[in-house]
């Protein structure tokens, strides 16, 4: 059950995190059925990515005290190491089936072998002889924007942890030699690092001794998520030139190799491969394209797992997971009994119970707690007593109390979407964004919805914006008197910043607007310091000319966290850019109560996993990455340029959202508010699967169309 960890905490939510937990299951891959799928966890939390230990280091491992003093060797029948969300964090644990019996017992890695247990992102786990290798994000970058995921391996017997990854590098993805005694990884070497890539990337492929990690080696260019067929043959995937992902097979016998057959058909998308030998290859497929404006989806558009023959061609495969759960998404392959048995993750609607509304998620800081929350853009009320949020159509309000079930309070009519809710600093109204669309030439409103709270509310809105302009991201000021917001009515198609003088009328009944920022670029995520004194807001005020004009096709990139002075409009501070460059994302800024921190959504640390290995199918929004925070001294304002330091605050495959601070001055409410839940039944749960197929929002996706800043 979560806890209140402290007076002050942070809230935020996670794009492509189904709603319903993920789970590991396998089928035999001669005539596979749903009767002889075997659940490979005991159900607990969100569990994937799994990989089966060999026998003889299973021995090992059990002969650890602390699974000694607790299992007896002789009636554990197999292992397996998978990711699990057990603890608080997405780390490495071991799944102990007993024999005759379908009981699965799981152990945290980190407390078997008394590894590093504080704040990190673990992932990849797989045996090499009497080592367990794996990813770990335990140590910071050398340079901000930069991945910090690093391949590590562990001693079984004696627990020992040496890092692999050179420093100053980053690898993902590892896999081990049939022969134990070599990894390959997907690395960023090559080119000097992440560049920025959302969903492709373009990782080379590098092989390295277990034994002398100093011997590495460029084998493949243009590649990723590697496994071994044999000690010389290397199956892995690629997105092509003509935007299909594809599994490629590569002989590295003589070294570096540019003879890289594709193995999978030119026409539908297969990805993460599994390698069952040096011909055989277990993939994850994607047949047909999908678009947002699918409500349901066929069987090929379903993400599934399929086996194919290098000998046979293409053309020919073997179904697994069609002939199990067809209107089910399946991820990430892997191999059991030498190709027997295939593995893989999936949403385990078996398991649907109620489900805590705000999940605690472990926190490095002292005294913060940290708290994921379902939806789009969550806002906490001052108090601690309220949680709002948006579905992730963008369609419907959502209010979360102490002792009720979540139940919406506001609907779009039509094709509008709604986003950005707020809540008034002093009465019991939610401020949001309302309009049809979110290009930045068509228009948005900024509403109010008023008396959120009051039972059975009839459904209402106060239209505070004119003029058809595009207006976004309110921020009520400390007494709820005013509201700052973005908007495009200084002309040019450009996004500055302005502040309504009368949050109560808006722009009617004689309220008026004054102009905060002006300068041709796009300021937004605006919000209001305590004091009252300074606007936080997001800018790409500063990119450099010539650069390009998209970032990966979405926004204008360069995106970094400024200050401006309410009162003395001419004072701006640049406070935290991303990259050195200031190139990349810093967005979303928030205050911390007391006004002494910001809290920030940013790709400061690249990325953590290969994106195409989580449940997403098309980026409709800049992913920026994970949630960061960083002080500032609100007494000295000029001591605030450019800071430096900062602190990650997570660390997930996933993409984390905008992220709010609260404090909990009434701690009955908040205690309350924590202990609240919601039941996957339409009544209660956003992203109810119903019946049938899987729908996007259930997968996590956002399903809007392409927007921007």
């Amino acid at each position: 059950m979560a806890e209140n960890r402290g007076r002050v905490s942070i809230g935020f939510s996670s794009i492509y995190r189904p709603a319903v937990p993920l789970d590991i299951f396998s089928c035999p891959r001669e005539s596979p059925s749903e009767k002889d799928e075997v659940h490979m966890t005991d159900g607990d939390a969100y569990n994937y990515n799994g990989q089966v230990i060999p026998a003889e280091a299973l021995k090992t491992i059990l002969k650890r005290p602390k699974l000694a003093s607790k299992v007896n060797e002789k009636v554990i029948d197999s292992g397996m190491v998978f990711l699990s969300e057990r603890g608080d964090l997405e780390t490495l644990h071991i799944a102990l089936r007993f024999k005759n019996l379908s009981k699965v017992k799981v152990f945290s890695f980190d407390e078997v072998f008394d590894t590093f247990n504080g704040v990190r992102m673990e992932d990849s786990g797989c045996v090499a002889g009497d080592y367990l290798i794996y990813v770990s994000t335990k140590e910071p970058a050398k340079e901000r924007r930069q991945p910090w995921t690093a391949v590590y391996k562990t001693n079984l017997e004696t627990g020992k942890t040496d890092r692999l990854t050179p420093t100053g590098e980053a690898d993902l993805s590892p896999s081990v030699s049939p022969s134990g005694k070599k990894i390959a990884v997907a690395s960023f070497q090559e080119k000097g690092g992440w560049t920025g890539e959302i969903e492709n990337l373009k990782t080379d492929i590098y092989v390295m001794d277990v034994d002398n990690p100093s011997n590495r080696k460029l084998v493949i260019r243009n590649g990723g998520w590697p496994t071994w067929g044999s000690d010389n043959v290397i199956f892995f995937h690629r997105k092509s030139y003509d935007g299909i992902w594809g599994v490629f097979r590569a002989d590295i016998s003589k070294g570096e190799t540019s003879d890289t057959p594709r193995v999978t058909p030119v026409i539908f998308h297969a990805m993460t491969p599994a390698a069952i030998n040096a011909t055989t290859v277990a993939v994850a497929t994607i047949r047909k394209q999908s678009r947002l404006s699918d409500k349901e989806r066929e069987e090929n558009q379903y993400r599934h797992i399929e086996i194919f023959d290098s000998t046979t061609g293409p053309e020919q495969s073997t179904k697994i997971t069609q002939k199990i759960k067809p209107l089910a998404d399946h991820y990430n392959p892997f191999v059991i009994d030498g190709g027997k048995r295939i593995g893989y993750h999936r949403a385990n609607r078996k398991l649907d119970k109620p489900t805590q509304v705000l999940k605690k998620v472990k926190c490095p800081l002292q005294g913060v707690g940290l708290f994921r929350v379902p939806g789009a853009f969550p806002t906490i009320s001052k108090d601690g007593s309220k949680l709002a949020f948006v579905d992730n159509e963008f369609k419907s309000v959502w209010l979360v109390e102490s002792n009720r079930q979540p139940r919406i309070v506001y609907t779009t009519p039509g094709r509008d979407s709604v986003f950005s809710p707020v809540w008034d600093s002093k009465k019991d109204t939610l401020y949001v964004c309302m309009g049809p669309s979110f290009s930045a030439n068509k228009p948005l409103e900024i509403c109010a919805i008023p008396n959120v709270s009051k039972e059975n509310p009839r459904q209402q809105r106060e239209k505070l914006t004119k003029g058809g302009f595009n207006n976004a991201f309110p921020s009520p000021n400390s007494d709820g008197t005013k509201l700052v917001f973005r908007s495009t009515r200084g002309g040019e198609g450009y996004k500055n910043l302005y502040i309504m003088e009368d949050a109560r009328n808006g722009e009617f009944s004689g309220g008026t607007v004054t102009r905060l920022t002006n300068k041709k670029c796009t300021d937004t995520h605006c919000q209001w310091s305590p004091t009252g004194d300074w606007v936080v807001f997001a800018s790409n005020r500063d990119k450099p000319d010539g650069t390009p004009e998209k970032d990966n096709g979405l926004d204008s990139g360069y995106f970094a966290v400024f200050l401006v002075n309410v009162k003395k409009t001419e004072v701006v501070i640049r406070v935290m850019a991303s990259g050195s460059d200031i190139a990349g994302h810093v967005n979303h800024p928030f205050f911390s109560p007391d006004g002494k921190r910001i809290v920030v959504t940013a790709d400061l640390a690249a990325v953590s996993c290969e994106p195409i290995s989580l449940p997403l199918f098309e980026h409709s929004v800049r992913p920026y990455g994970d949630i960061f925070i960083f002080d500032i001294d609100p007494r000295n304002v000029e001591n605030n340029k450019d800071v430096k330091e900062f602190t990650r605050i997570t660390h997930s495959r996933y993409e984390n959202s905008p992220a709010v601070w609260t404090t909990h001055d009434n701690s009955d409410a908040w205690n309350q508010l924590l202990k609240n839940v919601y039941s996957p039944e339409p009544a209660s749960c956003p992203y109810d699967p119903k019946t049938g197929g899987e729908r996007y929002n259930m997968m996590g996706h956002l399903c809007i169309g392409r927007r921007s800043c």
